[in-house]
């Protein structure tokens, strides 16, 4: 067990994170020392669950959810979650609000730190998670914005660890496809905290923002990870224990868009050819979904009308593969999401 692994032999004492009262808006929230602590606790309260033996710490705590952009595994991870741990919630969609509209994200943030406990926030700018999190006086938590998921990478992070019997620093991923978006960002600086060896293998025009390569890259000269960046595909997977990738139309970008995109990420479809080319027989995928894989969604079948394409960034035949721990991702969610909860909340 190296130093950037869990050291933890015991239940979790959350005052020891340093976390309660505290934000969780991108992965530089916290150091590395209280990442690894927030993947024990998930840890420990995925197994406290599995066992019926799960303790309460949120007992009556009040949670609002803002939901600016749509979602299914984010809505639902929190809300089981809160639920588990006792505590309530009140789910805000974009007409539940005034915030934006009537009422400015400050003022927003003001109203709902006087009557909730913590907030969450999924929508499109980070600076409207961060200015709710400076304004509210209680934790704000980010499910989404468009440049940071860190509830995301976080679940990643556990579901790599609990598919490997190699220590966090000894693993090899591989992001595959569209990386100048807030999932590929999160998980290329969230694997430099993990001391992982990190590949972005993506073509030039859409590699990660240049600040988020360097915000990666001066995390690694302390945990010891590798950061590549690469337009070679063969070059980029050789020897991944994860290939990771994610749909190449990100929220909000226009239809217009696809057939440019299509184009260039093509020779990037996680298919069983690229998967063999990483020499590992052992290899898993892993996708944060939705995932155009078929035609069964109205999406799908609209793609296929326009391209001929049934599928996009993953083929049916992988994302449907014994290699494919997609689903163990999206229930990672709600244990991880649990984890942040308890670590921002939980008072004794």
């Amino acid at each position: 067990m190296t130093a950037l692994d869990s050291t933890a032999t015991g239940p979790v004492d959350t005052a020891d994170l340093g976390l309660r009262g505290r934000s969780f808006t991108k992965e530089l929230d916290v150091t590395v020392r209280q990442w690894h602590g927030l993947l024990d606790l998930a840890r420990e309260l995925k197994a406290e669950r599995a066992t019926g033996h799960e303790h309460q710490r949120l007992g009556e705590k009040n949670l609002a959810l803002i939901f600016a952009k749509s979602s299914t595994r984010t809505r639902c991870a929190f809300e089981v979650a809160a639920h588990e741990q006792g505590a309530h919630v009140t789910y805000l969609d974009p007409s539940g609000s005034q915030m934006g509209h009537k009422e400015s994200v400050k003022d927003t943030g003001r109203v709902l730190g006087r009557m909730f406990d913590g907030i969450e926030y999924r929508g499109f700018s980070q600076t409207s998670v961060e200015e709710l999190a400076a304004s509210s006086g209680v934790p704000v938590w980010n499910g989404l914005t468009d440049q940071w998921h860190p509830t995301q990478s976080l679940c990643d992070m556990l579901t790599m660890l609990e598919h490997t019997d190699k220590p966090a620093d000894r693993i090899c991923f591989a992001y595959v496809g569209d990386a100048h978006n807030n999932t590929a960002n999160s998980l290329l600086v969230a694997g430099a905290m993990m001391g992982m060896d990190v590949r972005m293998v993506s073509p030039a025009a859409l590699r990660n923002p240049d600040s988020v390569v360097d915000i990666a890259t001066g995390i690694a000269t302390t945990t010891g990870a590798s950061v590549t960046q690469t337009s070679d595909v063969a070059e980029g997977v050789l020897g991944a224990d994860f290939v990771y990738t994610d749909v190449w139309l990100s929220m909000g970008e226009p239809e217009a868009a696809w057939d440019e995109r299509i184009a260039l990420l093509a020779d990037y479809q996680v298919n069983a050819e690229l998967l063999a080319l990483t020499g590992n027989a052992d290899v898993k995928f892993m996708h944060c979904l939705p995932a155009f894989h078929d035609r069964n969604t109205e999406v799908g079948e609209h793609i296929f009308q326009r391209t001929g394409r049934t599928c996009l960034e993953v083929t049916d035949d992988v994302f449907e593969s014994p290699a494919s721990i997609v689903f163990d991702q999206a229930e990672n969610r709600m244990h991880t999401i649990k984890a942040v909860l308890v670590a921002t909340l939980e008072t004794r």
